[in-house]
């Protein structure tokens, strides 16, 4: 971390940068907040360490967009690059008053797997030097692998940064061998009837508290169908199995073909539901039918349901008014 601490330094005093988009300690030792530092204000609070899993490309719509408030600093791990490309190919940002520091991951911890580990309430957990995390409980003092315990989207990931204007080079370690579509397939291979129950019983979990949009970086219109009064399905409440389901098949749609696969929306969902099942499902058909395609691994690129010509479709297919 001192390494990043002394680079935003150096930025600041050159004035390469105004402000700084990272992370702070939140209430509980191991919650970390994304936040906004100004060269005024300070580092005061500034952390990275094995609990930033927030992905801070989507904050960058608001902060590039500011007037005449200069470059922000924003700090992206290897799977948020792929975001801010994605952003910069929709126009949603603007690069030119960004600055990328690509910063070093080796995985992030997920709290919510440490207390199933111990099995108790967890009252702090701590870093060491190596891959142990020092959790203390209620009933004493445990040790748990930081290996054991990552997200999903990390024990998957394969990612490397793709977008910087500099790089802080991390130390080699070995990335996880974990298929990302190991459990697609296992999907699949259920029956229609088993699979629906699956989804039905996971879906049922949703309390439509649109954490899952509000965190997405694919989810970035300025005003979403299920805000907009005249959509029909505006502040909608999950009343019933269709309501349940409608907003993230919709959702997931929506995102097809742009969704990096970060991860972020099974990270923050409070009832656990695995919304990035949905999302690979699509990658794993795309890549199957269309070719292999990696949603922002370029800031070009134009993605697999957008990348046609009119020799793709049906030969039925008339194009231009009057059959010409």
């Amino acid at each position: 971390m001192q390494r990043i601490i002394d680079k935003i330094q150096e930025l600041f005093a050159n004035d390469t940068v105004d402000r700084v988009l990272g992370w702070k300690t939140g209430e509980f030792s191991w919650e970390r907040t994304p936040h906004v530092f100004t060269k005024e204000g300070g580092l005061d609070g500034f952390v990275y360490d094995d609990f930033c899993g927030a992905n801070l490309s989507k904050y960058l719509i608001d902060e590039s967009a500011k007037k005449d408030a200069g470059k922000v600093l924003v700090l992206l791990k290897p799977c948020d690059t792929y975001s801010y490309n994605q952003l910069i190919k929709e126009h949603r940002v603007k690069p030119e008053n960004i600055y990328v520091l690509a910063i070093p991951c080796r995985g992030k911890v997920n709290v919510d797997a440490v207390k199933a580990a111990v099995g108790t309430t967890v009252l702090a957990v701590e870093e060491t030097e190596g891959d142990d995390l020092k959790v203390k409980t209620f009933r004493g003092e445990k040790i748990v692998n930081r290996n054991d315990v990552l997200f999903e989207k990390c024990q998957v990931c394969q990612k490397t940064h793709q977008v910087y204007d500099e790089i802080i080079e991390a130390e080699p370690y070995e990335r996880p061998k974990k298929d990302r579509f190991a459990e697609v397939e296992a999907l699949e291979a259920l029956s229609p009837e088993e699979r629906y129950e699956f989804w039905r019983t996971q879906l049922s979990k949703c309390i439509r508290c649109n954490a899952c949009r509000n965190v997405c970086p694919a989810c970035n219109c300025r005003t979403c169908v299920f805000d907009n009064a005249k959509s029909g399905v505006a502040t909608k409440a999950n009343t019933d199995d269709f309501e349940e389901n409608m907003f993230h098949i919709i959702r997931a749609f929506h995102v097809a073909g742009r969704c990096t696969d970060c991860g972020e929306c099974s990270r923050v969902c409070p009832q656990n539901i695995p919304l990035h099942l949905l999302n690979r499902k699509y990658i794993k058909d795309m890549n199957t039918y269309y070719g292999e395609y990696q949603a922002g691994e370029d800031a070009e690129t134009r993605g697999p349901l957008t990348n046609f010509t009119k020799e793709d479709v049906e030969p039925s297919i008339v194009y231009g008014k009057g059959g010409k």
